[in-house]
């Protein structure tokens, strides 16, 4: 049918959190680990503070504040229904919102594209039949690949960028072979998981006005906030986003989820414990990663265990091979869920209630052919 309907009034905007609708299972998993490792290599309860990456986490918290008043405001609503009447098909849709999220995680790095792009997704999804789930994921894939072309996409590469000493078109040239077929794959995955139907509208749901103010402070903090990072003044930042929202819109952090935070500093806790073990480390010095195809595949199955900002840092002493290094952790960003932040993020961030099975039957496979080819790139 036709999906022409401008006076299709929005969906409600008291959606529940993404915790109540997503499950805190991986939640419970990292507080076992917690436990496990708290029982068998004891610290004091100040050293299990100083594993977590508080600018990290602290930016999270700051950036899922803004982007709950956004959704608060019903611009997202909005939006989706403008773009819900130009957009005819679902494999436009996809196509369209994926090389949105790789280009914009190139830009803006690959946590901000999310904070974007999921919340728009799971609107449209409020206001359309369509796979939330396929169309998060694919986009999870494309901010992995996208963010990798540039020093500033992503953590791992503004790590790597700082010890390489290239400059930052020559980094750019030393991973385009990569995102290339990186973007090609996810365009194969784009048409072989969307089908090119018409979309089909829900019915009219109860109206959700715009409220123009909140949007605009919404987008002051968000200016703001960036800015504080940059100038390194994270606590201000928090302080001006948290005490404007509660001051003016308390509902707001209502509706954060905070269960993402939880689970982001516990995974700082439990793999950096894990890469501290010291059977890691003499595995790191007798195995021949040093160079080649042997620290490139290191660096995938590293990042499956420990993620990949944390499995460049560790692989950055055995690993002479950069351009290998930097390949492999950003490949490895794909497969086990695990293997970025960007992919927990998305997950929770759309509320997917079996996201995480989900997301590795099509993760996993796209691990696989990006690995294999990029591989074979390298070697040719």
């Amino acid at each position: 049918m036709s999906n022409a309907a401008s006076s299709r009034p929005a969906p409600s905007t008291d959606a529940a959190p993404a915790g109540e609708a997503g499950g805190n299972g991986l939640l419970w998993v990292l507080v076992a680990v917690a436990v496990v490792f708290a029982l068998f290599h004891p610290r004091a309860p100040l050293d299990y503070l100083k594993l977590v990456d508080w600018q990290t986490v602290g930016a999270l918290a700051g950036l899922l504040v803004i982007t709950q008043g956004v959704e608060r405001s019903g611009m997202l609503q909005a939006t989706a229904q403008r773009l819900l009447g130009k957009v005819t098909d679902l494999r436009s849709l996809a196509l369209l919102l994926t090389a949105s999220a790789a280009l914009l995680s190139a830009l803006v790095t690959n946590d901000v594209s999310l904070f974007l792009l999921v919340p728009l997704t799971r609107v449209l999804a409020t206001q359309a039949h369509l796979p939330l789930a396929r169309l998060v994921i694919l986009e999870a894939l494309a901010v992995n690949a996208g963010s990798a072309l540039t020093p500033i996409g992503n953590p791992q590469n503004l790590y790597l960028w700082h010890r390489s000493g290239d400059s930052f078109l020559g980094f750019m040239a030393m991973m385009a072979p990569t995102v290339a077929v990186m973007l090609f794959w996810l365009l194969v995955a784009v048409w072989l998981l969307v089908p090119r139907t018409p979309i089909t509208l829900k019915p009219a749901a109860e109206a959700a006005p715009v409220q123009p103010r909140l949007l605009s402070l919404a987008g002051l903090l968000f200016v703001a906030f960036v800015i504080a990072l940059d100038q390194h003044w994270l606590l201000a930042g928090l302080g001006l986003v948290f005490g404007a929202f509660l001051l003016l819109y308390p509902r707001v952090l209502r509706g954060v989820d905070w269960a993402l935070l939880a689970i982001i500093a516990l995974m700082f806790v439990d793999l950096r414990q894990l890469a501290e073990l010291p059977a890691i480390a003499a595995q790191l010095k007798q195995w021949p990663i040093a160079e080649g195809w042997r620290a490139y595949l290191a660096a995938i199955a590293t990042s499956q265990v420990i993620s990949n900002v944390p499995a460049a840092i560790l692989l950055d002493g055995p690993v002479r091979d950069l351009p290998a290094l930097a390949a492999g952790v950003s490949v490895g960003g794909f497969g086990c869920v695990l293997g970025s932040l960007a992919n927990l993020i998305a997950l929770r961030l759309a509320a997917l209630p079996r996201g995480l099975r989900e997301f590795h039957k099509i993760s996993i496979p796209f691990l696989l052919v990006c690995a294999a080819t990029a591989l074979l790139l390298r070697l040719g």
